[in-house]
């Protein structure tokens, strides 16, 4: 047999195609080949085959996907395989395939889970090899379709006998092959070229014919046959030519040319160990996560979103209750497991004593992360006591653990080291089998209802973690992830994350590997701190706050290039600490005496250099660790100043290449320079932060996020707040992932709020997330901004109410509803906001995160039971009121 490819896509220089094609035989054996196609234009790519037959392996199918690589071989494109294109093997058939290449689709939301889901279809609808029949001469149809509606089929009809002749009534139906995708095989003996055809939808009940795609019609040319390796077609004049004999013409039409339905959605954003029921033991768990599911079936609500619920256990203490402090990119947190699920213990005594303790959690107005741990992880070590036994000796367990080991026993590994006991091995296995199975069933009731569930990717993993003990080679331990100074953070924020080492390939089959043990359980995902796929914020280990940090990728400058700007570079003077005796008075006033004599050495000229004990910010916070006086605090933070006054940072793995410091052009030093050199090093500092990296970034946030993302099912929604390159939206609409959408922060820059209703549909419309204000705490942080938006946005007259009332914040939730995004999803506290009686007394108890406090607590918890909440029969009716009004 024969395969013939044939594709038109344009290259560059140095740019190459290839396919990929993997054989299927019989016994599940795949073998793979990776074949250059040959141009002779740079626009039409060719390759012609044979596919050799193995007695032992009798090939069954075969499977293909084109890329594009460089001169060395580097992948720089892939085609969208999501959707593969896969065929019958018949060795006695020579096939012709004529391909375009395939983007990701802009309906690829089509082919999510999530919208599967709403939509109540099934999630395992993998594409078959279908075997239609071929003729002498076969012309093979195939399309994609992921805009019909159930109880649709697909059909071909044409301008010859054999396709209907444009007869409604004589269309020919396709058959399905999973995946959206239809075939149609047509016995071409007769049929002359050119030919011309359309798609049609038919209704399954009726057999009538419902639409018609539109655009023009598709045609098999002379121009569609030249184009062919090999043509298939016999050589007369083309009025005359049909398919050789043995050829099947493969006619690859893309996706039906029919607009579909808008699917628009709305949800609530509730972190886990938020939810509160009267089940509950002072934290949320998968139960109640259940629980919600039913709440929000009751509201009309279409998706729950939650924070990572990883395990972070470390310290056990409440610096681990920050759920993006992830120890395990796999484990699930023991805190969140549904103790009721595990069932009750022999003795009532025992009993009694936990729903004692369950009382006194659930009455407390937060969650106790530490509390929390010592209640359930003594209750869990007890049930397993009992019975755990049974559950280790289980078919179902033993399956598990072989389906997870991979991760699963360097986690347990890693815990026993860590642990007084050596022994714990089966007792995590059993936790995490129980997590697992409580997730599981919250996330297929949620589906049987219509409902997603959205989980949260965090960006880094713990510095002390399985990930980083396991995997030391895909990160840089002397380096931390954090963010850049920023209207949230005035010094900038430090994550204690180890940076990413991109140049590891095996780094982006780990990601895949994340995203498909968390396609288990979720049918959507937030891509957390999405720019740290474009170039992340690198800060030393050895620093506190982010100041000191430059972007990882980036392009550092030469001295030369420095100088180009026409800043004549002294290195002693832009990249040590800028001290002398007026920047000592101007920052430590009367202790200025005092901090030259404990904390400086004296060098020429009137300066000053830090001394070895406290040249790094973390020296500098281990000396004065305990000491919270006022004067101790103020000598503190002004010696983090100096140490981080300086000019440009040299790259930690390229010598003599500089980076700008982040807002140098407020510190000391900047005011030493001569107006020109000022000049010449706003000039570079600009174009360093806001031109030179753009096409850069861009192009390896496509390669990073297209091979993570490339093959999951789950809905693609990335958190691209913060300070955003140029280039994100464009890549995220290459990707066709959605972006996040906040009136209170416009991606504009010249804007205080952005219009809703200019809102890209490809997006997620929120209010606030769970590093912001809520809603009602927002609104009374600035009455200055909120009168402007209350003008402005709201387009009111007047003075704004100093306290959000209930009927402003419908509106503006009604705003947000009816605005084009794809998804709204609002926080939990923000859907209650519009409820005077339901909603807290105190907003400043709602506020779930305080970005650049890393030790703040992560412990709010909502105010009421969900069982209330699910009696608030008036206010859930009220709410499904706006979400039907709104078409979502």
């Amino acid at each position: 047999m024969k395969l013939k490819f044939a594709i038109r896509y344009g290259t560059q220089w140095g740019e190459s195609l290839y396919v990929i094609v993997t054989y299927r035989s019989l016994d599940g054996t795949e073998k793979s080949s990776r074949l250059a196609m040959t141009t002779t234009d740079g626009w039409q790519w060719e390759l012609e085959t044979s596919a050799l037959e193995s007695r032992q392996h009798p090939i069954d199918s075969f499977v293909y996907y084109y890329q594009v690589e460089d001169a060395e071989g580097t992948v720089l494109r892939k085609e969208w395989t999501m959707v593969p294109r896969c065929y019958h093997f018949d060795s006695s058939k020579n096939y012709v395939l004529a391909d375009q290449w395939r983007d990701i689709p802009l309906q690829n939301h089509l082919y999510s889970n999530a919208y599967r889901t709403t939509a109540g279809l099934p999630l395992d609808d993998e594409v078959k090899t279908l075997r239609v029949p071929l003729y002498r001469k076969t012309l093979l149809f195939r399309v994609s379709a992921p805009q019909l509606s159930k109880g649709q089929s697909l059909a071909v009809i044409g301008d010859h006998p054999a396709l209907g002749c444009w007869n409604t009534a004589r269309y020919l139906k396709m058959a399905y092959a999973g995946g959206y995708d239809w075939l149609l095989s047509v016995d071409a003996d007769a049929i002359p070229f050119p030919l011309a055809y359309k798609y049609v939808v038919v209704d399954d009940h009726t057999h009538g014919l419902l639409a018609w795609e539109e655009g023009d019609n598709r045609v098999i040319d002379e121009t569609f046959l030249m184009g062919l390796a090999s043509a298939p077609y016999e050589e007369v004049p083309m009025s005359q030519a049909q398919i050789r004999d043995g050829a099947v013409l493969v006619v690859y039409g893309e996706t039906l040319r029919l607009k579909e339905q808008t699917w628009r959605a709305a949800g609530v954003a509730v972190p886990l160990f938020s939810l509160r029921s009267t089940h509950s033991y002072g934290v949320g768990d998968f139960g109640d996560l259940r629980r919600m599911v039913s709440w929000a079936a009751a509201t009309g609500m279409k998706l729950i979103q939650l924070l990572p619920v990883n395990d972070t256990s470390l310290s056990h203490t409440w610096s681990d209750s920050n759920p993006y402090r992830i120890i395990s990119a796999f484990a699930l947190h023991p805190q969140y497991m549904d103790l009721e699920a595990l069932g009750s213990l022999r003795k009532k005594s025992r009993m009694t004593m936990y729903y004692r303790q369950r009382q006194e959690l659930n009455a407390l107005p937060y969650s106790d992360y530490e509390a929390v741990e010592r209640v359930k992880g003594a209750y869990i070590r007890e049930i397993y006591d009992e019975k755990g036994k049974a559950t280790i000796e289980s078919k179902e367990f033993k399956r598990w653990l072989e389906e997870n080991r991979e991760w699963l026993e360097p986690y347990a590994l890693w815990l026993n080291r860590r642990s007084a006991h050596d022994d714990d091995t089966l007792f995590v296995y059993y936790v995490q089998y129980h997590l697992h199975l409580q997730l599981k069933t919250a996330a297929d009731e949620a589906r049987s209802k219509g409902i997603f569930i959205k989980g949260d990717l965090p960006i880094g993993v713990n510095h002390e973690s399985v990930e980083t003990s396991l995997h030391p080679e895909f990160f840089n331990l002397d380096c931390q992830m954090g963010a850049p100074p920023d209207a949230f953070s005035q010094n900038g924020q430090t994550w204690c994350f180890p940076t990413y080492r991109w140049d590891q390939k095996v780094l982006t089959t780990w990601f895949r590997r994340r995203l498909r043990w968390m396609a288990q359980y979720f049918d959507a995902v937030r891509i957390d701190h999405v720019l740290g796929f474009f170039r992340i914020w690198e800060i030393p280990e050895d620093a506190v706050f982010g100041q000191m940090g430059h972007f990882s990728p980036a392009l550092p400058m030469t001295v030369g290039e420095i100088e180009y700007f026409g800043l004549p570079f002294r290195k002693d003077l832009f990249t040590r600490p800028f001290i002398n005796d007026q920047v000592l008075d101007r920052l430590f006033g009367m202790h200025a005496p005092y901090v030259r004599e404990h904390f400086l050495a004296s060098r020429p000229y009137g300066m000053y250099d830090l001394k070895s004990a406290y040249d790094t910010q973390k020296k500098v916070r281990a000396y004065f660790e305990g000491k919270v006086d006022e004067n101790s605090l103020w000598i503190r933070d002004g010696l983090y100043r100096l140490v981080s006054g300086v000019l440009f940072l040299e790259d930690p793995r390229q010598p003599e290449m500089y980076h700008p410091r982040i807002g140098a052009y407020h510190e000391p030093v900047f005011d030493a320079l001569t107006a020109e050199e000022k000049d010449a090093y706003m000039r570079l500092y600009n174009n360093y932060y806001y031109q030179r990296h753009h096409d850069f970034w861009a192009s390896m946030a496509i390669r990073r996020l297209q091979g993570i993302i490339g093959e999951t099912r789950m809905l693609c929604c990335a958190e691209d707040l913060g300070m955003l390159p140029d280039g994100v939206g464009h890549v995220l609409d290459q990707l066709r992932m959605l972006s996040l959408e906040i009136q209170s922060m416009p991606k504009q820059n010249s804007f205080e709020f952005a219009h809703l209703g200019a809102n890209p549909y490809r997006s997620v419309a929120a209010i606030a997330t769970h590093d912001m204000s809520p809603l009602r705490l927002w609104w009374e942080e600035s009455p200055e901004r909120t009168q402007r938006y209350y003008v402005t946005m709201l387009q009111k007259q007047g003075r704004a109410p100093e306290h959000l009332p209930a009927h402003l914040a419908e509106e503006i939730i009604a705003r947000h509803l009816y605005c084009p995004s794809m998804l709204c999803v609002l926080s939990l506290q923000d859907w209650l906001a519009m409820d005077g009686e339901l909603r807290s007394k105190n907003p400043r108890e709602e506020r779930v995160n305080i970005p650049g406090d890393t030790h703040h607590r992560w412990m709010y918890r909502m105010h009421l039971t969900i069982e209330e909440l699910l009696e608030a029969s008036k206010y859930n009716n009220k709410v499904q009121t706006m979400i039907t009004r709104s078409k979502r």
